[in-house]
């Protein structure tokens, strides 16, 4: 008879997460080195784009020495070599990266292309460089996964195992890049790995913590945007205007996802009918980037000043509109294209924009300018990726303004709320839908696993007894289940062996004491429906 251990653990793991966790430290590694590499790569293109010389010097393009109509051309450029790097290396370069990732964990096994891993980082370093108004969060994620991935595949692990060092490397990059580790494993969890187990969260968070200490040593401590706010805010007035704000920016990260793909239909249709190759398409957006960078030239490029400047609060009234219009119009024209580029810094950027402007019509003096806006930044991330753990944790590590804690995260929470029941999917996942994908992000415990097989097993006194079976453990079958098991576990048991109704046994006596099969596991299931939908007075008066 097969040896069959308890399944009563609050965890399933086993000693192959020590094995796991000790690839994790070689893949956060790898990723922090992926991560600084992409940063540099992007200055020195920003450099000999705009400032035409050798250099790695952290520099935007809104002080390039270059004419108007030379701004207006060096995106183009830009796309040209994005959009041929795309056709002749890979098209799994194109677009904002997250989405990609979770399309290789979902539907290839976790499995990514070698190339994919090179040329994704160098595309992203030219589109970004060139003027491009992305995040390098996105390209890093989608580079450091690839990057566990590879590692994964050369040791020959399982999907799972794949899944769990390509999203240990998605978190390491994300870590490296922003200095927000934390965040990092929370987005994995939030948005990558679509599970909460000791198997895969563990070595995620190692490969993240490492890779955020090296960004300490390599590229200096955080916050990236440090805010300073005092401990005694005003507490009360800044939680009565919390929710109204994460209402009105989760209505308009609403209104960027569809801004955003309805350019995209807008490529689609008009390039489709004129018979443009989408290998021009960013060259096409291309134009749309010079003629916003004509106008607002600081909408050009990462724009992480621009955050900073915001986040400091009393910022100009231009630069406000412009990050509102400019920037969003930019950003989603050009990302529509399928170039290669992030969605995050934009996010943050634009909705901290939002908050100020709304304080400064308020009137509200220069600190409190400043907590709306650091408020409306991690609302909009809230809304527009559907993360508000992750939005509020990486809101305070990019600022380390902690008094902001409690208004900051009821306005993340209502943002969420109001795009959770607006939009069908998120501004991530509405590119794996118009790829025919569909993907439930709402995590809970299986109800099988609330429900023990003693519970909806059919008895053998009540059924007259278990034909032909004995009491005997050396007479059972190799498949059975015992009584003290959950659902689940016999669910995935007759998943594997094809077995579909079972003896249950006694773990204590060794007796046979009934049967399952399918229906009895409905009826597992059937409580939990009852459950969600069943109202009823617990109390009599």
């Amino acid at each position: 008879m097969r040896s069959r251990p308890s399944a009563l653990r609050d965890f399933t793991v086993d000693h192959r997460v020590w094995i796991l966790t000790g690839v994790s430290l070689v893949i956060g590694t790898g990723s922090a080195v992926l991560a600084v590499i992409l940063l540099r790569a992007i200055a020195f293109a920003t450099n000999v784009f705009y400032y035409h010389r050798l250099s790695l010097a952290m520099v935007g393009p809104a002080g390039s020495p270059l004419s108007p109509s030379l701004l207006m051309l060096v995106p183009i450029v830009g796309g040209l070599l994005v959009g041929q790097m795309a056709y002749f290396g890979s098209d799994k370069i194109r677009g904002h990266g997250i989405p990609e990732a979770i399309e290789a964990i979902l539907l290839n096994g976790a499995r990514v292309d070698p190339k994919v891993a090179v040329l994704k980082p160098l595309s992203a370093a030219i589109a970004i460089g060139s003027g491009g108004p992305f995040g390098a969060e996105g390209p890093i994620i989608m580079t450091g996964g690839a990057f566990g991935s590879l590692i994964a595949q050369w040791l020959k692990l399982t999907d799972a195992e794949r899944t769990t060092l390509l999203v240990a490397g998605a978190a390491a990059g994300m870590s490296a890049t922003f200095a927000a580790p934390i965040a990092a494993i929370l987005l994995a969890v939030e948005l990558l790995l679509f599970e909460w187990r000791p198997r895969s969260l563990v070595p995620v968070a190692v490969a993240s913590v490492l890779a955020g200490a090296l960004r300490i040593r390599w590229l200096g401590p955080g916050p990236l945007f440090p805010v300073t706010l005092h401990s005694a805010i005003h507490l009360e007035q800044s939680l009565l205007v919390a929710a109204p704000l994460g209402i009105l920016v989760g209505f308009a990260s609403a209104g960027l996802s569809r801004l955003m793909y309805g350019f995209e239909d807008g490529f689609e249709h008009i390039c489709g009918r004129l018979r443009v190759h989408w290998m021009w398409w960013p060259a096409i957006s291309g134009i749309g980037i010079g003629i916003g960078g004509f106008f607002f030239p600081r909408g050009l490029g990462v724009g992480y000043d621009n955050i900073a400047e915001v986040l400091r609060g009393n910022a100009p009234v231009a630069l406000l509109l412009g990050l509102i219009v400019a920037k969003s119009l930019m950003w989603a024209f050009s990302l529509s294209s399928g170039t290669s580029g992030g969605v995050l810094a934009p996010i943050l950027m634009i909705g901290a924009a939002l908050g100020e402007g709304a304080a400064q019509l308020a009137h509200m003096p220069g600190e409190t300018q400043a907590l709306w806006a650091l408020m409306a930044m991690g609302a909009m991330l809230s809304g527009a990726l559907g993360v508000p753990l992750t939005a509020i944790l990486f809101s305070l590590e990019l600022t380390h303004a902690l008094p902001a804690i409690l208004p900051l995260a009821l306005a993340c929470t209502t943002s969420y709320l109001v795009t959770s029941l607006i939009m069908p999917r998120s501004i991530l996942t509405e590119k794996l839908s118009r790829r025919g994908y569909h993907l439930s992000r709402e995590y809970g415990v299986d109800p099988l696993e609330m429900v023990s097989v003693a519970d909806v097993m059919t008895n053998a006194s009540a059924s007259g007894g278990v034909e032909g079976a004995s009491d005997a453990l050396e007479a059972l079958p190799d498949t059975f289940a015992y009584s003290d098991e959950t659902c689940r576990a016999v669910a995935e048991e007759m998943a594997t062996t094809g077995v579909m109704n079972m003896l249950v046994v006694n773990r204590k006596t060794g007796h046979v004491c009934g049967t399952i099969g399918a229906q009895e596991l409905l009826l597992g299931r059937r409580r939990a429906v009852v459950r969600e939908s069943e109202r009823s007075v617990s109390f009599q008066i």
